[in-house]
């Protein structure tokens, strides 16, 4: 009787392996990837916020967000909020260039955000722009 299973499930095996549909040899495509463009400058801006004055400065804040990230040569600007410090607040933006960074500056809502926010904060913002190591 083993013998018989056995006999029956090496036929089955082969039988599957036989009547397995074959798929037709598609030749290898090369490999296409596009490249991101190469971020060069980043910029760190440290925001210190009197208590209660936080949603106030969220709200200035979102249209300075918006407005920055649709600039020539602005790859993200972005604004985070620290979970234990809720007073304090970090934009980081990424530009492809210098030329891009004195661009952000000389808006018109960049000055004004300034001028929105300074009864809101409660220091001077710590703002750092820095080369982005690597990159050519």
């Amino acid at each position: 009787m083993k013998t018989k299973i056995l006999i029956l499930f090496v036929i089955m095996f082969y039988a599957g392996v036989a009547c397995k549909q074959q798929t037709p040899a598609v030749p290898a495509q090369p490999e296409t990837s596009v490249q991101p463009a190469i971020i060069k400058k980043m910029i760190t801006a440290k925001v210190f916020v009197k208590p209660g004055k936080e949603a106030d400065f969220i709200t200035a804040a979102k249209v300075m967000v918006e407005n920055s990230n649709k600039e020539p040569g602005c790859r993200g600007y972005k604004l985070y909020q620290d979970p234990y410090e809720k007073t304090s607040f970090i934009f980081v933006e990424t530009y492809d260039n210098q030329e891009a960074i004195d661009f952000h500056f000389a808006t018109p809502y960049f000055k004004e955000f300034g001028q929105t926010i300074a009864d809101m904060v409660s220091s001077p913002a710590e703002i750092k722009i820095l080369d982005i190591a690597g990159e050519k």
